[in-house]
């Protein structure tokens, strides 16, 4: 070896004098490696004195005696230590050796003796003063042994010489070939007789944000002729994290170019207080090993977290193909987290797409911390999360980004080098943590994702309400159940409002589930009225090969007059909060569970509406358990529905789930706050007969109601839209033919309803010499949007025409309070 301090034969000695606080001496400290009897070291020197220990400490250079030199059978180095501003006292090296500080030897002794210096200024408030020092033992310390004092002086060392020596090595930049001390590989975890003496199998074991800072030291612009010092982490075998200090010297070729490398690896863990980073990820490191599910996963990561990083916000979710599925926030209010998340709030934590955050789509792709500064601009999804600071941590696993973890700051936060270190290590601990606690809990995870993927991704936006749903699993058991709520948007202001329960906590529960919410939208969007949906759906169920039955509740709400249908099929009763503030269970006269009797029938109950009023469907395990009678659970539900604000209906929901952890069975919340149309829709309809000018019969009433409604700029394209819409009707199918017109405050409805239940087809490509196929065409050109609808017996073709502002204010006010009107 180049370097060695303290060889393995033990014939030479280490010791460090520090001064003493007022007697003008130096006091032996620590001493490796022999005994100062037999080199001749006493315990004290007189810094007045002629000896090469206080000359070196008094001139700040060190001394390198021969044997001849220093009139004894050892070679002597004497360095000392600190600079001219505060000398903190002398390293003495011993060695048997006649010619043993060649100039590479000095060059790492000096680098010894920096390291030795920083050790002690780290522990200069620990020195103990000089009113505690243990009395002198005269006898023992003149002939160079310890006294009874040695343990309280060697506290003036702090961490221990053995700690700040630390090991050398010399690397060639030629080659890359690295001579290394054994205290050096032990260090890094590295096995004497598996190293290869290559610099790469270091640099594995190194945390990779540190490797840079590493290799920038024999950068042409950064090259030190008085050398280098700095502070990286490396990972051991074992997984723990460590900190280590390098200081070393780069020697230049005859060019200038960089030749070799000289330097000194120490343990740099005492520079660090005890809830460094290093002890947090170790702690985190234990905490997740005993975690098994991807809950517990997360709650680790909040607790090691939030509250040593003084951080205001920590988020844990996962990445399921673009989607973020949030497995735990801190704090756990909605209010607390973006106005973005809330309307993808479907289940007990936000589903969001990664799509609308590129920031954090970006973080996931690039798979390394992302760190924004206060006051950076972000998009709504992640503006909020840390107006002070924001770290976005991917979370990687088997080579690919399982997770993702947000930190964020309301007060300003400022990212150091070291806290960008330790969220890097955070993420590989929690990323490879969430793979395991997938292999652990894989059948429940498939059973939740099977469930979410059943229900529905957000809910529509509603003219005149707004609706919200709520869904939490069960936490007693890992099946999944068969809740299901939905929203359906229908022709002519109607909304469909579904909640079901299958019967079980099964895979099998789960897809009757989404079996009964497919076949309910698609009845209900072909216009059957609510009996006939649910009857239908009975029906279904009874024909399938299950012995599982469900009950549900629909309800079918014109959102202009503010009349509510409900059928009920076993399942609770609807509640209705008033604007007054009361409460009302709707007397619903119901019908059997779905899947029990084929010709069952599912009377309808009328309701009608204020402005104001909030609807609510639930589930029984809102209301019911175990020691809960149902009875008892509707009231308590009564009592939160008629406290809480009706003005956000997320807080609504929100409020009736409360706060319960432990669940027997799963709960679905679907909860919609009518507030009614701020402008009334104006309704007309005309029955087209079969005859040769039906057409033209139709325009003309089209160019009547516009006039009466006062529209008069979109008069033209209206008329063009009717002409196609009521000629494809007549020319491609048989029986009635019907044109409503709708008008609202935004735009022109116009429908052709007939009785065939082809889809019309929109041409590829048209040869505009023909006659035909340019009609569909010319109503996508002419509207703001177009399509088509089935309906029981037939179908629906409407296009809608947007209308100018000032049309908007004339329709408004014009025949008010009209409904419709049927023109034969």
């Amino acid at each position: 070896m180049t370097a060695r301090v303290h060889g393995s034969s033990g014939a030479e000695l280490t010791a460090v004098y520090v001064p003493t606080a007022a007697d003008g001496e130096l006091q032996l400290a620590e001493m490796v490696g022999g005994s100062g009897v037999t080199y001749g070291l006493p315990t004290r020197y007189d810094l007045s004195g002629d000896s090469p220990v206080a000359a070196a400490f008094r001139t700040g250079l060190p001394l390198w005696l021969s044997p001849e030199e220093h009139a004894a059978d050892v070679s002597l180095g004497v360095l000392p230590l600190g600079d001219d501003t505060k000398r903190l006292g002398c390293l003495v090296v011993v060695d048997e050796s006649a010619n043993a500080f060649d100039a590479d030897r000095r060059s790492l002794l000096e680098l010894h003796a920096d390291q030795v210096a920083a050790g002690l200024e780290a522990v200069a408030e620990r020195t103990i003063a000089p009113e505690k020092r243990p009395a002198r033992e005269p006898a023992e310390e003149r002939e160079g042994w310890p006294g009874e004092g040695w343990a309280e002086r060697r506290m003036l060392l702090g961490p221990g010489l053995d700690t700040l020596r630390g090991g050398g090595f010399t690397l060639a930049l030629r080659t890359g070939r690295i001579e290394a001390e054994a205290q050096v590989l032990d260090l890094f975890g590295i096995g004497r007789d598996d190293f290869d003496e290559r610099v790469e199998t270091l640099l594995e074991h190194t945390v990779p944000d540190d490797v840079p800072a590493l290799m920038s030291i024999v950068e042409p612009g950064r090259l030190a002729p008085t050398g280098h010092e700095l502070a990286f982490r490396i990972r051991r075998p074992d997984g723990a994290l460590r900190w280590l200090s390098l200081r070393c010297r780069v020697q230049l070729a005859a060019d200038g170019s960089p030749q070799r490398v000289l330097g000194v690896v120490a343990d740099a863990s005492y520079l660090r207080s005890s809830a460094d980073e290093v002890s947090i990820v170790q702690r985190l490191s234990a905490a997740l090993a005993g975690a098994t599910t991807i809950r517990d996963v997360s709650r680790v990561v909040v607790a090691a977290l939030r509250v040593p990083l003084d951080a205001s916000r920590v988020a844990v979710a996962e990445v399921e193909a673009d989607r973020f599925v949030v497995t735990v926030l801190d704090p756990p209010e909605p209010d607390a987290w973006p106005t973005a998340w809330r309307s993808e709030w479907r289940s007990e934590w936000p589903d969001a797409s990664c799509h609308t955050m590129p920031s954090l789509e970006g973080a996931l792709r690039a798979g390394h911390v992302a760190l924004w500064p206060p006051g950076a601009e972000l998009e709504p999804g992640l503006e909020g999360i840390g107006p002070g600071g924001l770290a976005v941590l991917p979370l990687p696993a088997e080579g690919r980004m399982v997770g993702v973890c947000l930190v964020g700051w309301d007060q300003e936060h400022r990212f150091g080098p070291e806290e960008r270190s330790l969220l890097t290590a955070t993420a590989g601990l929690v990323g490879q943590a969430l793979v395991r606690a997938h292999a652990l809990d894989a059948g429940h995870e498939l059973a939740t994702m099977l469930q979410r993927s059943l229900l529905p991704r957000k809910l529509p936006q509603l003219p005149g309400g707004v609706a919200v749903a709520r869904y939490l699993p069960a936490t007693v058991g890992l099946e999944v159940g068969g809740d299901w709520y939905d929203v359906i948007p229908l022709t002519e202001g109607h909304v469909a409002l579904v909640i079901g329960d299958v019967q079980g906590h099964s895979a099998g529960a789960a897809t009757i589930m989404g079996q009964m919410r497919t076949a309910i939208r698609a009845y209900a969007v072909e216009g059957h009225p609510p009996d006939v949906v649910v009857a239908h759906t009975n029906r279904l169920l009874v024909g399938m090969e299950t012995d599982l039955f469900a009950t549900c509740c629909y309800v079918d709400l014109d959102m202009v007059e503010g009349i509510a249908w409900f059928v009920r099929a076993g399942h609770l009763p609807p509640l209705l909060r008033h604007p007054d503030g009361s409460t009302e269970e709707v007397a619903v006269e119901g019908g059997p569970p779905l899947g029990v009797v084929m010709e069952a029938e599912f009377p309808m109950t009328e309701v009608g509406l204020a402005p104001g009023t909030v609807l609510t469907l639930l589930t029984d395990g809102l209301a019911e358990s175990a020691d809960l009678p149902l009875e008892d659970g509707i009231r308590r539900v009564r009592e939160v529905l008629a406290r809480t604000d009706p003005a956000d209906a997320g807080r609504v929901a929100d409020d009736l789930l409360g706060s319960a952890t432990r669940r027997d069975d799963d709960v679905a919340v679907l909860v919609l706050r009518y507030d009614g149309m701020r402008v009334q829709p104006i309704r007309a309809r005309w029955a087209v007969w079969r005859l040769p000018d039906a057409v033209m019969h139709a325009r003309r009433f089209t160019a009547r109601k516009l006039r009466a409604w006062q529209v008069t700029d979109e008069v033209d394209v209206a008329l063009l839209v009717v002409s196609e819409l009521v000629t494809n009707a007549i020319v491609h199918t048989q029986g009635e033919v019907r044109l409503d017109l709708t008008l609202t405050a935004e735009h022109l409805r116009i429908a052709v309803n007939d009785t065939s239940p082809r889809t019309p087809v929109k041409p590829a490509s048209v040869d505009w010499e023909s006659t035909g196929g340019r009609g569909l065409l010319l109503v996508e050109a002419m509207s703001a949007s177009w399509g088509s609808l089935p309906l029981s017996g037939g179908k629906q073709v409407w296009s809608e025409v947007a209308l100018p502002p000032r049309e908007r204010f004339r329709a408004a006010d014009a025949e008010p309070g009209a409904r419709g009107e049927e023109v034969p």
